[in-house]
């Protein structure tokens, strides 16, 4: 016998559950947007538009939620399994059907929250204490070659200065690819303005040792880098900073006039930060050449020389890199993964920050392995045929690092 309120007590349930998935962007949305959007999508930033307001995020509703479904937005490249970092953009299952729920619904706005909808203290929108660009805007060959530059940048510091957190500005969002900036004392290297990293004239400002040879490296997707509370980066009085800057091939008439952002620490500084750079030189089954046609994968083995405190990674291949692994085996043998890109993507890199530094005692094994694909079926190879390559500064060459930044 069917019971005659059944149909009654569906419909009153139905109403409720779907009262309760009802979505809009003030509560739901606004906040997952801000989390893991707007560090690019903003004035200024990187992304092709904004997504600071109701409006902007509206407008491209659909978009949005194609983009999040399909996983390709937010750009995540590290695998969440392996290890967590402070800054990844990973949207949940709940956060990815809030949205399409919010599109399918309306997009409706909701009751205007009072909060502010962007923390404004955090680094990608405080003011800098200091500034720094190039001296004079530089003009892109047309040609479409690849460039690579260095600039002398003075900074007429007039005491030791202790930075927190640091970012690079492109002047040229097109046509920048990415950039490196070192800093020098030596009062020496003012002849290296302009000169190309091919031009032999510049290897006689390479002969003297950097006091920082990695103050700190800006690629695709780079947001800026902050540093655990109590530990910063030294720039000495007086000290030089030159950028080394990689552009793009350019078929126009284009100029460039990049500059770096310095957020001076307000604490009392405990630890100076400095770098590892694990290199080329480091693999372990040299040489360091990807024969046309093959998948190799490399091998790094190094043993640390003094005990580190690791705040952040940054991995770096260009279109031949497949994947890319790093592990420590600690002296008791305790294995600590560090970080594993599955699907390496040369167009869009990161910096990543732990939220807790990680501690590697002195004796400590780093492992590492990266994979590379020089085969015709591999879509983004830039040379058809392949062909053997190797070491090289151009992206039709390979690199195969990694920068750990620790004290």
């Amino acid at each position: 016998m069917v019971n005659r309120y059944l149909p009654a007590f569906f419909f009153c349930f139905f109403l409720s559950y779907t009262h309760a998935q009802e979505v809009n962007y003030e509560q739901h949305i606004a906040p997952i947007i801000q989390k893991n959007c707007i560090s690019c999508h903003r004035s200024g930033g990187y992304g092709p538009f904004p997504l600071t307001t109701y409006a902007d995020v509206q407008k491209r509703g659909k978009f949005i939620a194609h983009v999040t479904k399909t996983k390709y937005m937010p750009p995540w490249k590290a695998d969440p399994s392996f290890s967590h970092f402070k800054n990844e953009r990973i949207l949940t299952d709940q956060e990815i059907n809030q949205i399409q729920l919010w599109v399918t619904q309306g997009m409706k706005r909701g009751e205007e929250s009072s909060q502010s909808p962007v923390d404004y203290h955090s680094t990608a929108y405080a003011k800098p204490d200091l500034v720094f660009r190039m001296n004079s805007s530089y003009q892109l060959s047309a040609k479409g070659i690849e460039d690579y530059r260095f600039f002398h940048v003075p900074t007429h510091l007039d005491r030791d200065v202790y930075i927190s957190a640091i970012a690079f500005v492109a002047g040229n969002k097109r046509y920048v690819h990415h950039s490196r900036i070192m800093v020098d004392t030596s009062g020496q290297t003012s002849g290296i303005e302009g000169l190309s990293e091919f031009d032999p004239r510049s290897l006689v400002f390479q002969t003297k040792p950097l006091m920082d040879e990695f103050l700190y490296g800006w690629v695709p997707g780079n947001t800026p880098v902050a540093y655990p509370s109590g530990t910063a980066k030294l720039i000495p009085q007086g000290a030089d900073l030159i950028f080394n800057i990689h552009y793009a091939p350019s078929s126009e008439v284009a100029t460039d006039l990049s500059e770096v952002h310095l957020y001076l620490s307000d604490v009392p500084v405990k630890h100076l930060i400095k770098s590892l750079s694990i290199r080329e030189e480091d693999i372990a089954n040299q040489p360091f050449v990807i024969r046309a046609e093959t998948s190799p994968t490399f091998y790094v083995s190094k043993v640390l020389e003094e005990d580190m405190n690791v705040v952040s990674l940054l991995p770096h291949m260009h279109f031949l890199g497949k994947s890319m692994t790093a592990l420590a085996i600690l002296p008791d043998q305790t294995q600590v993964p560090l970080i594993s890109i599955p699907e390496w993507d040369y167009n869009w890199q990161s910096t990543y920050m732990y939220e807790s530094p990680v501690f590697l005692p002195k004796g400590t094994l780093l492992l590492m392995t990266a994979t590379f694909d020089n085969t015709s079926s591999n879509s983004l190879n830039p040379t058809s045929p392949p062909k053997d390559v190797t070491y090289g500064w151009n992206s039709t060459d390979e690199m195969m690092n990694l920068v750990m930044y620790y004290y």
